[in-house]
């Protein structure tokens, strides 16, 4: 019998609203990021700890998140990407909860790493999981849904830290994000299971019931489970084609070097330490925590841009002028701060630019990496591959959170902006040698390009 229209487009809705109910392990992410920056010279005054236990606190949740993402592999793999988005959504209540009791620095660095294992374990899972369920022609948009809950979740953090500073209550900052989180655990319950998963475990009724709700033609979700069984029929090699074969490394390497180069472009300096800059730059602590909300907000803002132009620009274009804009933006606060900012205008240009910098990333790097990781990895080693980079990400998250205040309080203000604005330059070059244009071009092509050992600049010609 003939699917009627409207059951198509109700099957549209329901896959819109599965999509969003995943995304939300992104708004999960966001908030932590968010929450923390805020919250941080609360727990500095009432522990009375010094700058090197406050950035242990601050980067311990990205150590359980390196912890989590290596394992979410096996642990979707082996127990389905449903069940995995549960235990991340509940590690995650637990975890915020023990943050908010904490009632040391120990404590508070110990349910920080609980934390993280949840945000690293939905880190891998959403985006895997949403790349399952979602049609062909809404793939990009929904995975793009994920990376804009990220920014979201910091600019609502943001705001959450604005309203509690004026009680100094550090323990409500941290634990109101178990709210959403508790929400977000009783979606999932709701959410079905990955086809592609269900094919995988032998489950094909399942997995065309499934697809036959979110697409509403019961035809189109049997061709969709025979694709899947043809993809499947390629199996992953993963470390066995990594230690065999050169070109296959080519690809892991630059996955590799990409997030090295998102995170030395300095957005999780400004993401977690942001109220400390603003007040390093003279501005009180409510002053400083509103800025805060307002970068939050243009990094959600300028989000859209990358949605809107990377496949019309295409990706090196896009890349070249975001580290532009970094070096610039870092360069002037660097120079501002060494010329010791006397007057309010100086201050002002000042917050302009490190708006500018947040600007250049939301646009480029921070959306792009994760495109291009996932374009340049062959289908034989595409989980490694990825699996790989995400952990590197968390790797080097950890170390620029771990290192930050220390540069400030050894290398000078003014150095360590001018070092990450010099960062950003020297990407432009890399760009240039290492960096493939994808716009237009099938994965499948790229594959070739990648086997038969060309450049890794001329992939995607």
């Amino acid at each position: 019998m003939q699917i009627t229209a409207p059951s198509r487009a109700q099957a549209r809705r329901h896959a819109a609203f599965v999509a969003l109910l995943a995304a939300l392990a992104g708004l999960m992410f966001g908030l932590d990021v968010g929450v923390i920056s805020g919250a941080q010279q609360f727990i500095q005054r009432e522990f009375a700890v010094s700058d090197r236990v406050l950035e242990t606190i601050v980067s311990s949740m990205m150590l359980g998140a390196t912890i989590g993402a290596a394992g979410a592999g096996w642990l979707s793999g082996h127990f389905g990407r449903k069940r995995s988005l549960l235990f991340s959504a509940a590690l995650f209540v637990l975890g915020s909860l023990a943050c908010a009791a904490s009632w040391s620095p120990d404590s508070l660095i110990a349910a920080r790493i609980v934390l993280g294992l949840a945000i690293g374990v939905a880190a891998f899972t959403a985006p895997l999981y949403l790349a399952e369920i979602a049609s062909e022609d809404r793939r990009g948009a929904m995975i793009s849904t994920y990376q804009l809950m990220i920014t979201i979740g910091i600019f609502v953090a943001f705001l959450s830290d604005l309203a509690f500073s004026y009680t100094q209550s550090w323990r409500w900052m941290l634990g109101i994000i178990a709210v959403p989180g508790a929400l977000f655990l009783l979606g999932v319950l709701g959410l079905p299971e990955s086809p592609r998963w269900l094919v995988l475990r032998g489950r094909h009724d399942d997995a065309s019931a499934v697809l036959h709700r979110l697409r509403g033609d019961d035809a189109l979700a049997r061709r969709e489970v025979a694709d899947i069984e043809a993809q499947l029929r390629t199996p992953q090699q993963g470390l066995r084609l990594f230690l065999q074969n050169r070109n296959f490394r080519r690809s892991v390497a630059l996955g590799v070097l990409l997030q090295v180069v998102q995170q030395m472009t300095g957005i999780n300096v400004v993401m977690y330490y942001a109220p400390r800059i603003f007040a390093d730059m003279g501005y009180a602590t409510s002053a400083s925590l509103w800025f805060t909300a307002i970068v939050g907000l243009t990094n959600v803002l300028a989000t859209f841009i990358a949605i809107g132009f990377v496949d019309r620009i295409g990706r090196k274009p896009i890349l070249y002028a975001g580290f532009v804009v970094m070096a610039l933006g870092l360069g002037v606060v660097g120079t501002l701060m060494h010329m010791g900012m006397g007057s309010h205008a100086e201050r002002l240009l000042a917050v302009t630019m490190l708006l500018v910098f947040v600007v250049g990333f939301a646009f480029s790097a921070g959306p792009l990496v994760w495109t291009l990781c996932s374009e340049i990895q062959p289908l034989k080693g595409r989980d490694f591959g990825i699996g790989v980079s995400t952990v590197t990400n968390w790797v080097g998250t950890f170390i620029v959170g771990f290192t930050f205040l220390t540069l400030l309080n050894h290398f000078g203000h003014a150095n360590t902006f001018w070092l990450y604005a010099a960062f950003n330059a020297v990407f432009i070059l890399f760009t240039w040698t290492l960096v493939p244009e994808t716009k237009g071009v099938s994965l499948e092509h790229i594959e070739r390009n990648l086997f038969d050992g060309k450049p890794l600049r001329n992939l995607g010609t």
